[in-house]
């Protein structure tokens, strides 16, 4: 008699449970995440992310077809969540600029450091597919035209440059990356941004210098 009719215990293993289609598609997209956080973006491949999941690679083809598929997958989810932070903040935040630096620069990095030191690596792969490149570019410029909205009204009669507004961004992705890889902490990137947005702003009023009364009034420090 085998060990297995002596324990009572079946001979073949269990059968893997089937998943309503949105159910898999979420536990995917939250098993991709990990092997971005835990292997890097370079491992992320269709086959890896079948055998991380338990499921077999058609599962994972019906899902994403392709590898650069998969990446557009996790920036979107990544920009869906930073956008719905950002809306909640801005539209619970007072009609001052101060407020709406605030708002835009620790939206910006809270989220970033939420997902973890992997979207860097996410973003990064998106600019090896001309295709990614434009995703990710679409999702910057409406990232740049809410935060021209949100900063308009304290612009005077000046406008925004779109020079500016990218800058912004750069130095947004930057201090956040940094903050993500522990080069520089939370606070001090969320205050850098806050002085570059408002600065920014001085300068589409044709100051060119920091407005006196928004220093050291962004309430970053402990946050």
């Amino acid at each position: 008699m085998s060990s297995a009719e002596t324990t009572g215990q079946p001979t073949d293993p269990q059968p893997r449970r089937r998943l309503p289609r949105q159910d898999r598609h979420r536990q995917l997209l939250d098993v991709a995440w990990q092997i971005a956080r835990d292997e890097g973006t370079e491992a992320l491949t269709l086959g890896r992310l079948s055998e991380r999941a338990g499921v077999t690679k058609p599962v994972v083809y019906d899902h994403f077809e392709t590898r650069p598929g998969l990446l557009a997958a996790l920036y979107r989810e990544f920009d869906a969540r930073q956008t719905d932070v950002m809306d909640a903040a801005l539209a619970a935040s007072q009609p001052s600029l101060a407020d709406r630096a605030t708002v835009i620069a620790t939206s910006y990095v809270d989220c970033v450091l939420l997902q973890g030191r992997e979207i860097p690596g996410v973003i990064a792969a998106l600019a090896g597919s001309p295709e990614l490149e434009r995703i990710k570019r679409e999702y910057e410029a409406a990232f740049i035209e809410k935060c021209r909205i949100a900063l308009s009204p304290f612009t005077g009669a000046g406008t925004i440059a779109a020079a500016g507004l990218w800058a912004m961004l750069g130095a947004a992705e930057a201090l956040s990356y940094a903050a993500a890889s522990g080069d520089i902490t939370a606070v001090e990137a969320k205050n850098e941004l806050f002085e570059t947005i408002v600065a920014m702003v001085a300068r589409s009023m044709g100051g060119g210098t920091h407005p006196d009364h928004l220093r050291n009034t962004a309430g970053l420090a402990s946050r």
